[in-house]
């Protein structure tokens, strides 16, 4: 059965002259003259093939049929109201919900949000963590970060910074298993910690460095993310494959050192992404900006 739905805009005219009950009321309300509005009640009443309105010396009162109508169509304009209003905030409200990887986060992004609640108090970051691809019609998100190669469907996007990937171990590691840290090779023959997330980090990087024959001998021990990767070579477990810009404050803090000193850059990047189709709020704009220059510093 075809669903009858008159023009919306005479529509519109009705609901606002029914509430009203005055056309010059009605005609402020919607920003057009009155006559404009008496047309589009005219409309109306053609296409439904009833009188809505009887017109009397001092304005304008609903007729029985008028009545019965707007007793439905005026909740209905409630309802469009009050979900509008509902979306409109949950937009504009002040939580920023921001989706991302588990080691991402805490390797990166929580270090620095101090920063951020620093500048912009007023904000609430709420991050929640995923591995698949988001998707902000199933997801609630304001804004995710991602990792590939930049082609995602229904997205805007903004590069945060390129993978760079090489082998880390503690100092301790390095000292037992190199003591001559000028040949560093033969940290690979004892056991390699392997990101079950990132099973090919150590394969590209031997192929690349031609040291695949070195390694042939190690055993591996795997983990669930890299993040226990690289807390099991804090520990002194092994030697891992490291993301050079998610380790920053390891290096510093002398947790981790890079005994070969050869970093491989990857074709994959880190990305900021938020809906294409989406107004970007101020939330999201100010977040952008920050995120932006922390990663460029």
């Amino acid at each position: 059965m075809i669903r009858r739905i008159p023009p919306l805009n005479p529509l519109r005219v009705f609901e606002v002259v029914a509430r009203t009950q005055n056309l010059t009321a009605a005609a402020a309300e919607l920003h057009v003259t009155q006559s404009a509005v008496s047309r589009q009640i005219a409309n109306l009443e053609t296409y439904l093939g009833v009188a809505l309105f009887r017109r009397e010396r001092h304005g304008v009162v609903l007729t029985r049929a008028g009545r019965a109508y707007a007793d439905q169509v005026l909740p209905a304009f409630d309802l469009i109201a009050s979900a509008t209003q509902n979306i409109v905030k949950a937009a504009s409200d002040k939580t920023l919900r921001v989706q991302t990887y588990t080691t991402f986060a805490a390797k990166w992004l929580i270090p620095r949000l101090g920063d951020f609640r620093k500048r912009h108090p007023g904000i609430e970051v709420k991050i929640t963590t995923a591995v698949p691809d988001v998707d902000f019609d199933r997801d609630k998100a304001d804004v995710a970060i991602q990792f590939g190669d930049g082609h995602w469907p229904g997205v805007q996007l903004a590069l945060l910074f390129q993978d760079e990937i090489e082998p880390v171990c503690s100092p301790a590691y390095l000292a037992r298993y190199a003591p001559n840290a000028k040949f560093p090779a033969s940290l690979l023959r004892h056991q390699l910690l392997v990101s079950s997330l990132r099973k090919s980090d150590w394969h590209d990087w031997l192929a690349a460095n031609d040291l695949t024959s070195a390694a042939e001998g190690a055993v591996q021990m795997s983990f669930g993310t890299s993040v226990l990767t690289w807390q099991a070579a804090v520990d002194g477990l092994g030697i891992a494959i490291g993301q050079n810009r998610l380790l920053a404050q390891d290096f510093e803090k002398g947790l981790l050192i890079r005994p070969f000193h050869l970093p491989l850059r990857g074709t994959r990047a880190y990305y900021l992404v938020w809906p294409r189709r989406a107004r970007e709020s101020r939330k999201v704009g100010l977040f952008k900006d920050w995120l932006l220059g922390e990663a460029g510093a």
